[in-house]
This record gives structure tokens, sequence and C-alpha cells, in this order.
């Protein structure tokens, strides 16, 4: 007695690939733009008002002695650089998400050598792996770029 196997779909093989719907990497991509627009907006602005938190309890001492004036001037040029950020993630959002993933960088180097705030400076980590993954759409894929100069159409 033989036996015939039904043909496999490509799908039922052990391997597969996930392809991630355009749809859905629009839409993650819209969501990290958003955020990453208005969090450095509102939280820069508030380094002027100190309504969320007291911003200047959050700078490190050393870095403090090395920044001219005291922590609350500090937190006002923070606040500006935080404003631009966002502007900057809402206009240019690759070059924008590189800007933020710098200044989060900056600001968890700032919490680790500053005893009491690791909990936030993990916090920061997940957002700056947040803003480097709102890079990752908003770069132009080298190759259907290329292949579209190739054939002469933009990509």
């Amino acid at each position: 007695m033989s036996t015939t196997a039904a043909p496999q779909s490509p799908s039922s093989h052990a391997t597969s690939t996930t392809v991630i719907s355009p749809k859905g990497a629009e839409r993650a991509f819209l969501l990290l733009r958003t955020v990453f627009t208005i969090a450095p907006i509102v939280f820069g602005l508030d380094k002027f008002a100190n309504v969320l938190t007291d911003w200047p309890g959050y700078l490190a001492p050393w870095i403090d002695n090395i920044v001219p004036g005291d922590a609350q001037q500090a937190m006002y040029v923070v606040g500006v650089i935080e404003i631009a950020a966002g502007i900057v993630v809402a206009t240019r959002p690759r070059w924008g998400a590189l800007l933020v993933s710098a200044w989060l960088i900056g600001i968890i180097v700032n919490l680790l050598t500053y005893s009491g705030f690791y909990d936030v400076a993990l916090r920061d980590f997940g957002l700056l792996v947040a803003a480097l993954s709102l890079y990752v759409p908003a770069t132009p894929d080298r190759v259907t770029a290329r292949a579209a100069t190739d054939r002469g159409t933009s990509a």
C-alpha cells in the first residue's frame, strides 16, 4: 500500500519568513515619529517651568560643575535642545531619530554617573532603542533606490 503526500504550501514549511505589512510598518513609523516629536517638545518646554519634575535635580554634579551657570540655567539649554530635536524629528525624521538617539545617550551617561537614577537610565535605554527604530524606516533602502535610479525612476 502506498501513501501519497499532499503537496505542502510554502507557509507549511518548518522554516518560514515573516512578512511585515507595509501598512503596519507605516503605522509604526507614524507612531514613533509622533511620539518623538511631541515628547521632546513637551519635556523641553517643561525645563522652563519644572511642572513635571524638578529637572535640575537630575543633573549629575560633575556635569553641573563643568557647565557654566547653575543647574537650572543648564536645564534651559537642555530645553532648547529638546525642543529643536522634536522639530527635527517632525521635519526630518531620519536625522531627528539620530539626534534624539545621541541626546538619549547623553542622558543615560548622566544618569548612570549619578547614583539613584539607574531605573530612569534603563527606561531611557528603551527610548533609545525606540528612537533607533524610528531611524530604520526613515532611511531609504539603498538597493531599492539604486535599482530605481538604474531604471530612471525614483524610489
